[in-house]
């Protein structure tokens, strides 16, 4: 018996020298002075379809709708020739992405199609408000998707029951997750969608080695223990030149932002979304969906791996239209893979709405 004690006593005491070790480190990481990650501006291009200054600014109705208080910025196009109660489309960006970052050249089309649509930036982000400012957190995002929905719905031009997602990276997994909460979605486009953070995760590690990952840890760690001491955030960029310390470093992203970034874009994020991203699998949910989805998948692309894609394909089952495009991830985004993306996304909308 007395053994017994003495082994416990003794697994106590490394336990408590572990616990105050992990204390330590994490209250030097969040507090000491000097770590901070240098600036990394784009040089944006305008590269997006010129189709957007085909409209007057009058299609385009500036509003805003509140999430627990918070004011959420906006955008609704409406068919020149209102009948009746329309379709709606619902459309939020990626990881880090505001509404001015190319989202109305799919909005405009759609307009012209007949469709309405609203377009909204995520709390923290753009013209909505939020602080502190740049703070990617999933369970928000999902709660302003929740309720640009109810928005929209409350609007007497749209048809409560023809309400569409349409998501891209990062989004694209937020409206997986959406749908397979709310039966009442009449159908889902996701777009080079990011569908499970563990395989993003995963191909990160390989691509840039521990050393790499480690020194990303350390930074989101920073971060999110300033928060629970009611500090300032710690922030780094949102997408980076390979090598260097960003959320997204692959040697595609860095110029892939600048082609549909605006000049408003704020190249940085609060570095807690590092230790969090791995955690979110929509792909997890996609079981539970039960109106049509397109997914659009990218064959070469660096940041969503190509195999949740189609693991969440097989999930949906008889819900998936799949389209595969021999691309990256940025090249859907311009040209003729805009091009041919959009006229997939209005045949697949023409027929559920």
């Amino acid at each position: 018996m007395e053994i017994v004690l003495m082994i416990l006593r003794v697994i106590g005491i490394i336990m408590g020298i572990l616990i105050g070790l992990i204390i330590l480190e994490l209250a030097i990481v969040a507090l000491v002075p000097g770590i901070s990650v240098p600036e990394q501006r784009l040089v944006t291009e305008k590269q997006m379809p010129k189709k957007v200054d085909a409209k007057p600014s009058s299609s385009r109705k500036d509003l805003s709708f509140k999430v627990k208080g918070t004011a959420l910025s906006a955008w609704l196009y409406l068919p020149e020739n209102l009948s009746a109660p329309i379709p709606c489309i619902i459309m939020g960006h990626g990881f880090g992405g505001t509404k001015d970052m190319g989202l109305e050249s799919y909005a405009v089309r759609y307009q012209e199609a007949g469709f309405a649509v609203l377009i909204f930036d995520y709390r923290h982000f753009g013209k909505s408000e939020g602080k502190p400012r740049q703070l990617i957190w999933i369970p928000y995002e999902l709660e302003d998707w929740f309720a640009a929905i109810r928005y929209a719905r409350g609007l007497k031009e749209i048809d409560p029951d023809r309400i569409a997602l349409w998501g891209t990276s990062m989004s694209g997994g937020h409206v997986i997750v959406i749908a397979a909460k709310d039966n009442h979605i009449a159908c889902v486009v996701a777009q080079c969608p990011g569908l499970d953070g563990r395989a993003s995760a995963k191909m990160a590690f390989k691509n840039l080695g521990i050393g790499h990952i480690l020194r990303m840890m350390m930074h989101g760690q920073r971060d999110i223990v300033r928060s629970w001491l009611g500090l300032s955030p710690h922030k780094i960029p949102i997408v980076g030149k390979p090598g260097s310390i960003a959320c997204i470093t692959t040697s595609d992203a860095y110029d892939g932002y600048g082609k549909f970034a605006s000049e408003n874009f704020i190249n940085e994020a609060c570095a807690r979304i590092i230790v969090r991203g791995d955690k979110y699998r929509p792909v997890k949910h996609a079981q539970n969906v039960r109106c049509p989805v397109l997914l659009q998948i990218c064959d070469h692309d660096s940041i969503t791996p190509k195999s949740a894609a189609e693991e969440t394909e097989k999930k949906l089952g008889k819900y998936a239209e799949a389209k595969y495009y021999p691309i990256g991830h940025f090249d859907i985004y311009i040209g003729d893979n805009f091009e041919r993306s959009i006229s997939d996304q209005l045949e697949f909308f023409k027929k559920h709405l």
